[in-house]
């Protein structure tokens, strides 16, 4: 069960991300996610193949919500700023270029 509310908590903080300046309780997304995992509430004692479905469902969106995010992410970090100078390279990758001897 901590799982599933775990996958659930991840959902949230992703459409957070997603919608930064909105309330999520009006957001659309949130009332169908919301309502899908009331409909699937089961107990532990109770076998239902639909829920274990629901559950493998919402974990593939959530991988999918954070990798999308993380790819804009980095897509924003490394891509389009142009020429770099090579001091600029090296930070980025995380090297550091020696001192000039004066």
């Amino acid at each position: 069960m901590t799982s599933k509310l775990a996958t659930l908590r991840g959902l949230i903080q992703e459409l957070r991300y997603a919608v930064p300046d909105a309330s999520l309780k009006n957001n659309l997304t949130y009332q169908y996610i919301m309502s899908q995992y009331r409909k699937f509430n089961t107990t532990d004692q109770q076998l239902c193949r639909a829920k274990e479905e629901m559950d493998f469902i919402a974990k593939t969106f959530l991988c999918y919500l954070k990798s999308a995010r993380l790819s804009y992410e980095i897509q924003d970090e490394f891509h389009g700023k142009g020429e770099r100078t090579v001091a600029e390279t090296a930070r980025m990758v995380g090297f550091k270029l020696p001192h000039d001897p004066k």
